[in-house]
């Protein structure tokens, strides 16, 4: 019997000391793996609010320099016109794109939470 109790005491210079506080109220709720993923990144969408924001800053960037300066080879000014113009189309384009498609983090927290019934209606567990 003296050697469990030499074991658990070399033991128990090894084992952390825990605080536990108690929760007044825990509340569990249910979640698709679908909606772990949209917590987790954000919405699917938003990728193309993110290339938009990007091609229209280029696109925005070199109409800004087209109207400042004189671009003296016609290549090099129909490329900044196509780069430009690119720009423009494909960026509203992705922001049409994430207006329809989009689907924020909120919703989906909302639609969490309003599985849980009101407090103190009772729901039948199967």
């Amino acid at each position: 019997m003296s050697n469990d109790l030499k074991g658990q005491d070399s033991d128990s210079k090894f084992q952390p000391e825990i605080h536990r506080a108690r929760f007044d109220k825990l509340t569990i709720y249910e979640v698709s793996e679908s909606e772990l993923d949209t917590l987790e990144r954000g919405s699917p969408s938003s990728i193309y609010l993110n290339f938009a924001v990007f091609l229209l800053s280029v696109a925005i960037s070199f109409t800004i320099n087209l109207l400042t300066t004189t671009v003296v080879p016609t290549r090099t000014f129909t490329i900044f016109v196509v780069i430009a113009v690119v720009g423009y189309v494909i960026g509203l384009g992705l922001i049409i794109l994430w207006l329809v498609n989009r689907q924020s983090v909120s919703k989906v927290t909302e639609t969490i939470r309003k599985r849980l019934p009101p407090h103190g209606v009772a729901e039948k567990l199967t």
